[in-house]
């Protein structure tokens, strides 16, 4: 498995930089990879009952059959992207185009093709890939901040907010991990009942009122359980609101 060798990336809002150095990178990665996969190889390639697409990677960076979408924005493709810009060596069958769909077309397909060879090519791709993964997630933290200030309410509180939670090493470990575990916020289609879930939505409902990791912490709680509230109940998303809250609870330790 490679190690974490990972630049010093660094997130620029419109007028403060914020370092994420080697290190904090690597713990990051490390942190996602267990909230996500439990730090397993065999957990890189998921597909979780009750959705319509994989959950691939350290982040599980979702990929959609062909045919397929829903409201929540497909990360996988873009990861293709940006590590086979860094030189990372692609499956052939993602290296042909052919598949820029994910070639399973449900969740039976895929735990079927479990140990295909196509599967294991794929997780084999993922495990060398672990430290560019990491650099994705920063990479998306960075790309973040500008989308949300284009569509935040008060662009100078939540940019504000964003600043105060990324101050330290564990705020900036709880922004990659929420951007990555519930998106920027930012998309119409990641709403329920016209209210979103994302970062951009936490944000905003900060207002310095304790210190920033509680406030943090406090707030994602608050706007999990508005998401799960207004979910459609076929999606049974209250199942998921326990350890979602676990994962938060994290943030502020």
């Amino acid at each position: 498995m490679t190690s974490f060798a990972v630049a010093t990336l660094i997130v620029f809002s419109a007028q403060a930089a914020i370092d994420i150095s080697p290190a904090d990178a690597q713990r990051i990665g490390k942190r996602i990879w267990q909230n996500e996969c439990g730090g397993t190889i065999s957990g890189l390639t998921s597909w979780n009952a009750g959705e319509n697409f994989a959950s691939l990677g350290i982040g599980h960076f979702i990929w959609y059959p062909k045919g397929q979408r829903g409201p929540f924005e497909e990360s996988f493709p873009k990861l293709v992207s940006f590590v086979s810009a860094r030189g990372a060596k692609l499956p052939q069958f993602l290296l042909s185009g052919r598949d820029s769909f994910c070639p399973w077309n449900s969740r039976a397909e895929f735990q079927q093709a479990i140990d295909s060879p196509k599967m294991r090519q794929l997780r084999k791709f993922l495990v060398d890939t672990i430290d560019l993964q990491a650099q994705f997630l920063i990479a998306r933290l960075q790309e973040a901040l500008p989308k949300m200030m284009s569509q935040a309410a008060n662009p100078e509180n939540l940019q504000r907010q964003f600043e105060r939670v990324a101050s330290t090493a564990q705020g900036c470990y709880a922004l990659v991990d929420y951007v990555n575990f519930k998106g920027e916020g930012a998309l119409a289609t990641e709403r329920y009942r016209g209210q979103g879930w994302g970062l951009l939505q936490v944000l905003e409902n900060m207002h310095n009122s304790q210190s920033a990791l509680d406030e943090f912490a406090a707030s994602a709680k608050t706007t999990l359980r508005r998401r799960v509230a207004n979910s459609p109940p076929e999606r049974g998303e209250a199942r998921w609101l326990p350890g979602w809250l676990a994962r938060v609870d994290g943030y502020a330790k």
